[in-house]
């Protein structure tokens, strides 16, 4: 479950936050359309404003001059980068309905010893893990390449859309939200019965720690 409260239809009062309620979510149908628990949306919409940012957000990034095939490159690899299964998912099928075939979006995970990509879409793959996982550190020889395939708009367009699906992907996970409501992946793995306290260092080296 979300570990925030989720917003039942009753309670809510903003025409935005209804409007896509009531378009997301058919009666009868449980989650939404694509598949998804929907638990973004009555999260999200404990507080409206949060809420009218967002949609307005997407919206901005739907009206970008950015070819879509490199704006979605750029939100998928951002989902993968900070292990959002929610913003990578949905990625996916945007992807799919673009007409980018299977394999190619199999290969964002390891894009860089994948030939499936052409020289614009390697720079937008590479600027995205610099912003994702470089924290924004870009090499220049990234930049450079980027402005070989983009003006200087585009640029601004795919930076604040990356950017925007990466807060929601770390979003995401924090809240446990849609796919993203799933337990920690790092935990300890139980030692063998009868294993008792032993020394590993000792162990591994013959010798007791110091």
């Amino acid at each position: 479950m979300p570990r925030l409260r989720q917003v039942p239809r009753e309670e809510m009062t903003d025409p935005v936050v209804t409007f896509f309620n009531d378009r997301l979510f058919e009666p009868g149908r449980q989650g939404t359309a694509t598949g998804s628990p929907g638990d973004w949306w009555t999260v999200f919409a404990l507080d409206p404003a949060i809420f009218r940012h967002c949609v307005k957000g997407f919206q901005l990034y739907r009206e970008s001059s950015l070819d879509p095939v490199l704006r979605e490159l750029g939100q998928i690899r951002a989902g993968w980068a900070r292990q959002s299964q929610f913003v990578y998912s949905q990625h996916c099928k945007q992807l799919r309905a673009l007409g980018q075939p299977e394999e190619k979006i199999e290969a964002i995970a390891h894009w860089g010893v994948s030939d499936l990509f052409d020289e614009p879409e390697r720079a937008v793959l590479a600027y995205t893990d610099a912003l994702v996982l470089d924290g924004g550190r870009v090499h220049d020889e990234v930049f450079a390449a980027l402005k070989r395939h983009l003006p200087d708009e585009q640029i601004l367009e795919l930076t604040y859309i990356t950017c925007l699906y990466e807060m929601h992907a770390t979003m995401a996970r924090a809240l446990r939200l849609e796919f993203d409501d799933r337990p920690d992946p790092i935990v300890e793995v139980p030692a063998p019965d009868g294993y008792g306290a032993r020394d590993i260092s000792e162990d591994l080296t013959g010798r007791p720690a110091t």
